[in-house]
């Protein structure tokens, strides 16, 4: 997957436009920021978009700094668009992927046609957002799109997205949308947009962006609101070839599958070891020159040059080796394999059966059938890190013991020889709840000799929505149920002599938000198994390409007033019998020494309980955001969301508040209710 490309220090001088204003038919303008080879003009060449709501001129810069001016220093023109209503655009922001947020991409697609320097030709490149939206965007097939490179997104943003898994409530939902709760209280640059319009800008957005949790929750099942923008409603209307892209510690690698499966366009996969991040920035290594790949990817599509993509495997994933728990790795260890083909005639089918006495046996061997019941304490879950790695501190599984100490736990027997899995494990059970409304989490473990249990995968299913995540039903108390949960994807080495552990629990707090009330499982052991894609490692993984290294432009200045501070605190608290999941991302301070700004940002999150009172679970986010320009502008925004629940609603309290220069110029609090369906 190699390619010849220029170093860092041979990068050719590219024009850079800091903002230009991109009209829409209604009226209203987006900011974009532009770089392009020096000739283009006279020599057009195709473009580049990437299209998220991040603030291209502060929050974003840096990164956006190293990627762009890469791509233009390769004979592309590269732009940067905020979203209408983010960063310096104009409008107002009040949900994602909406389809006025879909035209607009279309809109900008016919902008670039027509500009002087762009020979009609255009890729979308972008990562969760961005990734989301060249899907959204290529599925309306625009004539002008000619490729995509998506990653860190999904086809399916109902089934494997940030609200909901498996039809559980994730707490990422609330943790997202407070995210851009945040976000979307920061007003345009004035630099930019005005001195006499920046500020009416600003409180239109504060008065008008709205409270996304509230929508978000108020769809609990898979209806039209979440098909809309869901590729898998129809993978033909993609006609344009794509790129998916992910990493094991993302929360989007399952599409990578799917997409590779179901997309009729050309696609090809490639799934590392990181997180919600560029590959070519990656905290968890090893990094790649993804950059390259990327003018790989778009030098064939739009340039017609023969870089060998065709000739790439179908998928291409990181295999990985055993590893000690921890919350966070710098590196993980392992290898690339490939296939040529997605579903692959090399991945083989393994079951083992369910055993009595806490034991996995491979095969049909009779199993003891008594009836194992499980009723998991609240704690269950603490030690589950994020559903999504963020690379913002420790967020990724700790020892799982503790957590297996909460669950019904089967093990093989240690391992003859080494296996390795790359796909879905499949876990069926026999089982049955003594409440309507219950949830099961069932998590796949590497146990290494000493006893220390990794969290190699995991999956959830809220068990009224056994049979459809669109209709949901009841469960009838004592009834057997029959049920199947897809366990995410995963490509992982379980060595000789290690254990393979499947555990089951009843709730996984505060990764996702528990039932109404304590329920009891039992399950049925002779009844239930686990089936691993067995994946035999082949003389032609070692003949793989390698990857570039990483690399990209400079950075620009900037100054780091306040170092950055990221950690998972849990507590518990014996005289009250409360626990606590403390997380707080401060990224400190920074001066951006080409617009002179100093941007602030800092987040805490907290997650509680109190003794097995399942009404007593609330998850709370507060963050800063502040942007401060000398002596003479100078703006903080406070933002809180706190989400609690009874047995039959969820409860919704949020305020926002804005300064400037200490002076608060705008606040707004809101309460809502909101009915638990089946959840």
């Amino acid at each position: 997957m190699s390619s010849v490309v220029n170093s860092v220090d041979t990068l050719p001088e590219v024009k850079e436009y800091e903002h230009v204003w991109i009209p829409m038919k209604d009226g209203v303008r987006l900011s974009a920021r532009i770089w392009m080879p020096e000739d283009a003009e006279e020599n057009p060449v195709p473009a580049i978009l990437e299209y998220i709501p991040y603030r291209k001129r502060d929050i974003k810069r840096s990164r956006d700094t190293q990627m762009h001016r890469y791509f233009a220093a390769h004979g592309y023109v590269a732009i940067r668009v905020d979203l209408r209503g983010s960063g310096s655009s104009e409008g107002v922001l009040m949900d994602e992927y909406l389809p006025q947020e879909l035209e607009d991409g279309e809109e900008i697609l016919k902008w670039l046609e027509q500009q002087p320097w762009c020979d009609g030709n255009v890729g979308m490149i972008g990562i969760s957002w961005g990734g989301f939206n060249g899907l959204q965007i290529a599925a309306r097939q625009p004539e002008q799109l000619k490729a995509v490179i998506s990653l860190c997104s999904t086809d399916d943003r109902y089934a494997d997205d940030v609200h909901y898994m498996g039809g559980c409530l994730l707490n990422d939902n609330l943790s997202w949308a407070s995210t851009m709760f945040a976000f979307n209280s920061l007003p345009p640059d004035p630099e930019v947009v005005g001195e006499d319009r920046w500020r009416d800008m600003w409180l239109q957005r504060l008065e008008g962006s709205g409270l996304w949790v509230d929508t978000w929750m108020r769809h609990q099942t898979r209806d039209d609101y979440w098909k809309h923008g869901s590729i898998c409603e129809d993978y033909d209307a993609i006609q344009c070839p794509v790129l998916a892209v992910s990493g094991w510690a993302d929360g989007y690698s399952n599409a990578v599958f799917r997409m590779v499966d179901n997309l009729k366009a050309p696609c090809k996969g490639l799934i590392g070891p990181w997180s919600h991040i560029y590959p070519h920035m990656a905290t968890t290594g090893p990094q790649i020159g993804f950059l390259q790949e990327s003018i790989r990817w778009f030098d064939h599509w739009m340039k017609d040059i023969d870089t060998g993509v065709d000739d790439d495997p179908a998928i291409r994933v990181w295999m990985q080796d055993s590893v000690k728990p921890k919350a966070d790795y710098k590196k993980r260890p392992g290898r690339w394999v490939a296939e040529p083909e997605w579903p692959s005639p090399h991945i083989d089918k393994q079951t083992f059966k369910f055993d009595h006495h806490s034991i996995l046996k491979p095969g049909e061997e009779p199993v003891n059938n008594d009836p194992l019941p499980i009723q998991s304490p609240l704690s269950v879950g603490l030690f589950a890190g994020k559903w999504c790695s963020y690379s913002a501190g420790p967020d990724l599984p700790y020892d799982q013991r503790e957590e297996d100490g909460g669950s019904l736990i089967f093990d093989t027997e240690p391992l003859e020889k080494p296996i390795e899995i790359m796909g879905a494990p499949v876990v069926e059970l026999e089982l049955e709840s003594n409440k309507p409304v219950a949830m099961v989490a069932i998590r796949l473990s590497d146990v290494a000799p000493d006893g220390k249990a990794t969290r190699i995968t995991y999956g959830l299913l809220n068990l009224c929505h056994r049979n459809s995540h669109e209709f949901p039903d009841k469960l009838e108390p004592g009834k057997k149920e029959r049920i199947r949960v897809e366990l995410n994807d995963i490509a992982q080495k379980f060595p000789e002599g290690h254990r393979i552990r499947v555990s089951v629990s009843t709730s996984y707090w505060p990764l996702a938000w528990p039932p109404p009330e304590p329920v009891r499982l039992t399950v049925y052991p002779a009844e239930s198994s686990l089936t691993l894609p067995i994946r035999e490692p082949r003389a032609d993984d070692g003949e793989l390409e390698e990857f570039e290294q990483s690399e990209g432009a400079p950075e620009p200045s900037k100054t780091i007033l306040k170092p950055a501070d990221h950690n998972w605190i849990i507590t518990r608290d014996m005289a009250r019998d409360e626990s606590t999941l403390h997380v707080y991302n401060d990224e400190g301070t920074h001066r951006i020494e080409e617009i002179n700004l100093e941007t602030t940002k800092n987040t805490h999150e907290w997650y509680r309980f109190r003794d097995d009172d399942f009404e007593s679970v609330n998850g709370e986010v507060k963050s800063i955001r502040r942007l401060k320009r000398g002596d003479k502008w100078d703006i903080r925004t406070e933002t809180r969301t706190l989400l609690t629940c009874t047995k039959d609603e969820f409860i919704i309290h949020a305020t926002l508040d804005a300064y400037e220069k200490d002076r608060r110029v705008f606040t707004k609090t809101w309460d809502r209710q909101i009915p638990r369906l089946y959840i």
